[in-house]
């Protein structure tokens, strides 16, 4: 009998087949003494070298922008000094170069999942490195990605971005794993490939290989011993989905002809040329980027970057994005997403931090320099860019970053609206702005009190409760009563059925990774306004997520 396993839905898709598991990480020999420490030390030392080698390596392979920027920092916290301080003093107290190395990765890791947030979805990074470095201090392989020689279901216990990032969805037909969350690497990834994932899967670890899985990356769920004839038929019905959502062209509109932009979410230029691993945005028929995230060029960096490099970044996406349309993110780090160069103070809370626009109130060059650099790109490429803010929280916030942007000749300044303050507050800030863009991850996690990380918590962070889709449709209401676009930019803008439901509460245009549009497109395509509405009303009734899924009625 078949047994259905919740988890996360993190990338939309159904996917049925086989499953494969990774091997698990390479085990520590029984401690034995250290005979000569400098030998170890060595020996530690050229078995991190050779990881910081090997993922350096990775990135410069990478297929995408995110991939690449990923790798980087992942090479980045292997070559951290303090790290290596940790492992020499491990080895000098007696350790092998591998206890040594586990040791050291142990204490770092603790210390980020203590940090929460944002930090602790860095572990799986460090998780990644301890694994290589220690097969490399024994001499062993590193645990990868299987080839059976067959498509199918990838299961783990998490997912490195040296293990994401290749991955061939020829082979591939999904990802499964038991830790994770929204916004972990796995999640960006497999989205980037388009490849359905559910993580902070409970019970996918008893999974057995070989076992037939049907995956759904929209609704979290992963249906265990189907059999060999269900899984054909739920392939085959996924791959005939796919082929016909590809064939639908042209601009996002509904059935009657009621307009919404399909825009893009990407980290660099990069992400708008053709790929070899995934659908290109060229091949997706988008009207834009609705996100462009412009912390990938600073990612990890020791030296923030300057500002002719800012602006050939910048220019760069001007130049390729479709039909010159771009929503520019402002810098969204801070405490929760550390920056080297910043140099920020630790905090206690950091998603509760200086973060986002906060980060001007300690060090308002950086936002600056960032400004100059965009406007300068605007005018070398005649484009005009739509510029935003994240982690808006009141008014006086939003009328000084709207000041500074005009003052440099940006025309088009809104604001990213992640916390129920902004949301509730979206009529005055519209007098200051010219759009709002819903970020429906970090909207979630503030109005749930919901870590993103927590796997137990996920059903909080379903993009289908009606508390976070009533302060959406606040947010359009406000927009539609001051004539101003009103977006979602966070990744339930890829739920082709919630799609429908933004549209009916008023929301303008939805941006996503660029797999999800053929989807969204052709759902939006078989729905009237009015039915759109109508599924509006009905989420906002249900009273948990699994109700307002079924009360939807999909159709003209």
């Amino acid at each position: 009998m078949a047994e259905t396993l919740k988890g996360l839905g993190v990338s939309s898709g159904r996917a049925a087949g086989r499953v494969c598991r990774m091997a698990g990480p390479p085990e520590l020999p029984a401690p034995s003494p250290v005979t000569d420490a400098g030998a170890e030390l060595n020996r530690a030392m050229e078995a991190l070298r050779a990881t910081v080698s090997e993922l350096a390596a990775r990135a410069e392979k990478a297929p995408d922008a995110d991939a690449k920027a990923i790798l980087e920092a992942q090479s980045l916290i292997a070559d951290d000094p303090s790290l290596h301080e940790s492992v020499e003093t491990s080895v000098r107290s007696g350790k092998s170069a591998a206890h040594a190395i586990d040791e050291a990765c142990a204490h770092h890791r603790r210390a980020l999942l203590a940090a929460g947030g944002y930090f602790a979805e860095r572990a799986a990074d460090l998780d990644d490195i301890r694994n290589r470095a220690v097969a490399a201090a024994l001499g062993l392989p590193v645990p990868g990605v299987p080839d059976p020689g067959h498509p199918f279901v990838l299961v783990a216990g998490d997912l490195s971005p040296a293990d994401t990032v290749n991955l061939d969805p020829g082979s591939v037909l999904a990802l499964v794993t038991e830790k994770g969350g929204p916004t972990s690497h796995t999640a960006i990834l497999a989205r980037a490939r388009g490849l359905p994932a559910v993580v902070a899967c409970r019970g996918a670890g008893d999974i057995g290989e070989g076992t037939w899985v049907s995956v759904d990356g929209l609704r979290g769920e992963v249906e265990v011993g189907i059999g060999e004839e269900a899984a054909a038929e739920i392939q085959r019905r996924a791959d005939d989905d796919r082929r016909r959502t590809r064939t639908v062209r042209g601009p996002g509109r509904t059935s009657d002809g009621h307009p919404v932009k399909l825009l893009l979410n990407i980290g660099s230029a990069a992400d708008l040329a053709p790929r070899d691993r995934a659908p290109s945005a060229e091949g997706v028929d988008a009207e834009g980027v609705g996100l462009f995230r412009t912390e990938f060029l600073f990612l990890d960096r020791r030296e923030e970057p300057g500002y002719e490099e800012q602006v050939a970044a910048y220019a760069a996406v001007f130049r390729a994005a479709p039909g010159g349309h771009v929503v520019v993110r402002t810098l969204d780090a801070g405490t929760d997403k550390p920056l080297p160069f910043l140099g920020l103070a630790e905090e206690t809370n950091p998603a509760l931090g200086v973060r986002g626009l906060r980060v001007s109130r300690v060090r308002s060059e950086v936002l600056d320099t960032q400004l100059d650099a965009i406007a300068e790109a605007a005018r070398a490429t005649g484009a005009e860019p739509w510029v935003m803010a994240p982690m808006v929280t009141t008014v006086g916030e939003a009328a000084d970053f709207a000041g500074r942007a005009r003052a440099r000749g940006i025309a088009r300044v809104g604001a990213m609206v992640e916390v129920p303050a902004a949301a509730l507050r979206a009529g005055r800030l519209l007098k200051e702005l010219d759009f709002l863009s819903i970020g429906t991850n970090d909207l979630s996690q503030y109005t749930f009190a919901s870590d993103r990380q927590h796997g137990e918590l996920a059903d909080l962070l379903d993009p289908w409760q009606a508390a976070l889709l009533q302060l959406i449709a606040d947010c359009a209401a406000a927009g539609k009563a001051a004539g101003k676009p009103v977006g979602v930019c966070g990744e339930a803008a890829a739920d082709p059925l919630l799609a429908t439901v933004l549209v009916g509460l008023g929301v303008t245009s939805l941006s996503m990774s660029a797999p999800g549009i053929p989807a969204v497109r052709e759902s939006l395509a078989a729905h009237s306004l009015e039915r759109c509405r109508d599924n509006a009303r009905l989420a906002l009734a249900a009273d948990d997520p699994a109700e307002a899924r079924k009360a939807i009625v999909p159709g003209r």
